[in-house]
């Protein structure tokens, strides 16, 4: 099979002890919302673009009817004395050997760039159609848990039962085999809808990490819609329970 493809639009560029940060889609596109509000609000500039067999066969069309290949992208922002990269991009592989071979290119480069910590943004589906600030994490050593904690992010022991699927998790666990310091970072969610929401407790937690602050306004008009959204669903689950459990007339017949 081919491999994947780096397009590099930035050469030669020294990075002091990077931190990478992964936004990639997955549940309630909580980590993708986090991760692409800080390329925007730090004024990321684009290094990398990737694209590989393993994405989904189609193209994206732009506004202007224009067409573009599925990718994912590597960009560089300055967050106080912090370096940071980022990877956000349009699809995770799918299949399951792309989420292999895909993790290893990007261990690869966080290495090129002397990376010393990663953290994998997510969301982690709660099945329920209200809302936790909680942020949960899991780390590939017990040192950084105890460092993450001062930030108020909560440790469950053994959660996710379920595990972590896709890059979120697979980076977590193989960049320790490299050396490099790893967590995902959870915000709950439903886990049915995009939920910007969610990912503003999780961005809350990343601006204290980094002692920063970035404007939320946008978050904040996403979290509105949703919200409306989130509200028209909880009452047909209401109505729909009511229904299930109104009386028939035979039922009626019982009651003295």
């Amino acid at each position: 099979m081919q491999q994947s493809t780096l397009v590099r639009l930035k050469e030669n560029l020294e990075l002091k002890k990077p931190i990478f940060i992964v936004g990639l889609p997955g549940v309630g596109l909580v980590g993708k919302l986090v991760a692409e509000h800080l390329v925007d609000e730090l004024g990321a500039e684009k290094i990398i673009e990737v694209y590989s067999p393993h994405f989904p066969p189609q193209v994206l069309v732009n506004k202007d009817c224009t067409v573009r290949p599925v990718s994912n992208t590597i960009y560089y922002a300055k967050a106080k004395e912090d370096d940071i990269l980022f990877l956000v991009g349009d699809h995770q592989s799918t299949t399951s050997q792309g989420h292999y071979e895909l993790c290893s290119l990007y261990l690869d480069i966080a290495e090129e760039f002397g990376v010393q910590r990663i953290y994998t943004l997510g969301g982690y589906p709660t099945g329920k159609l209200t809302y936790e600030e909680t942020v949960l994490g899991v780390a590939n050593n017990t040192k950084l848990i105890e460092e993450i904690k001062e930030y108020g992010v909560e440790f469950r022991e053994s959660e996710p039962s379920g595990g972590i699927v896709g890059a979120s998790g697979l980076l977590v666990a193989f960049s320790e085999m490299r050396g490099i310091d790893a967590a995902c970072l959870m915000g709950m969610t439903p886990g049915y809808l995009m939920d910007p929401k969610s990912a503003q407790s999780l961005l809350k937690v990343l601006c204290r990490m980094f002692g920063i602050e970035v404007n939320m306004e946008s978050l904040e008009k996403k979290a509105e819609e949703m919200e409306s959204i989130l509200e028209k669903l909880k009452e047909k689950e209401e109505q729909q329970t009511f229904q299930e459990v109104k009386p028939t007339e035979e039922d009626l017949r019982y009651i003295g």
